[in-house]
């Protein structure tokens, strides 16, 4: 009972922190959501009501199954690297992405620099060319 209230818990705790707008807040949560799923597999296995499975009794009916241990260590693994992908996208991905902000000023344009008065302002070239006398 107070693995499932802890597993809950931590599924709370989760849900809170990828509510958040911080990445490393995000990753804090998904690191709790996986614990919160294997310690869930665990007390669907039945692993705290249950002897070891290699232990001295024989008796099938009295061990643990070992097939619930077997998914949360696959998940663990799994839950791991998809951490460590997430950490590394939010290393590489903090800095400028070098795209320009939509200001709006009282001689520029909504875009942010090429206003028609700055247009209009440039010298435009001849098609014929610059130093034909025709």
């Amino acid at each position: 009972m107070t693995l499932a209230i802890s597993a809950g818990l931590l599924m709370v705790g989760a849900v809170y922190l990828i509510l958040q707008r911080g990445m490393l807040r995000i990753i804090l949560g998904f690191i709790l959501l996986s614990h919160s799923v294997n310690m869930m597999l665990f007390a669907a296995g039945g692993s705290d009501r249950r002897s070891e499975p290699l232990g001295s009794d024989p008796d099938p009916a009295v061990t643990a199954d070992a097939l619930p241990q077997a998914f949360v260590l696959t998940a663990i693994v799994i839950a791991f690297s998809i951490t460590i992908y997430m950490l590394v996208l939010a290393v590489t991905g903090h800095g400028d992405d070098d795209t320009r902000d939509q200001v709006t000023d009282d001689n520029e344009g909504p875009t942010g620099g090429d206003s028609a008065a700055q247009r209009e302002e440039t010298p435009a070239t001849s098609p014929q060319g610059e130093g034909s006398n025709t």
